[in-house]
């Protein structure tokens, strides 16, 4: 069975945490049109606000994704991973796998922040999207609102 990953990062700094460039980090788009490309790569989006949060897109192996995908019978199972475990926000209860069936989709968010080592620059953050979807799809699958929504970002202070 076909398994589409889009994987979308948002990175921003201190500078963005309000006024007009927080307007244009909240307006990101969290999914986008899919390229013609095959379901064994992840197709990879990202945003900075070092670049306007203008989108550039490239593509990943699945393994390098953040998220584990499994086939069990005639469902997906699908679980991001947090992979900085020293970043805040600190996640003690995860939720559980989202188990899709054919023709659906998730949308799994995380957020992250950190300091610079020792501290000497100010707090940089993100937020990782994964649409993930099971089944034949069309390019604009992820344009539309999802199956499923697991929302784990946590508050950044």
């Amino acid at each position: 069975m076909e398994i589409t990953v889009q994987w979308v990062k948002t990175s921003w700094t201190k500078e963005s945490r309000g006024g007009e460039a927080a307007a244009r980090r909240n307006t990101a788009p969290l999914g986008f049109m899919l390229p013609d490309t095959s379901s064994r790569f992840a197709h990879f989006v990202r945003m900075s606000e070092h670049e306007g949060f203008a989108p550039r897109a490239t593509r990943k192996s699945l393994r390098d994704t953040g998220v584990s995908l499994r086939e069990e019978g005639d469902r997906l199972r699908v679980h991001a991973r947090v992979e900085p475990l020293f970043a805040v926000p600190p996640r003690p209860r995860r939720p559980p796998a989202v188990r899709l069936r054919p023709g659906q989709w998730v949308r799994w968010q995380l957020n992250y922040r950190f300091s610079s080592a020792l501290g000497i620059r100010g707090w940089s953050y993100w937020l990782d999207t994964f649409n993930i979807a099971y089944g034949p799809v069309g390019q604009d699958v992820f344009l539309s609102e999802p199956t499923v929504l697991v929302d784990e970002c946590g508050p950044m202070r």
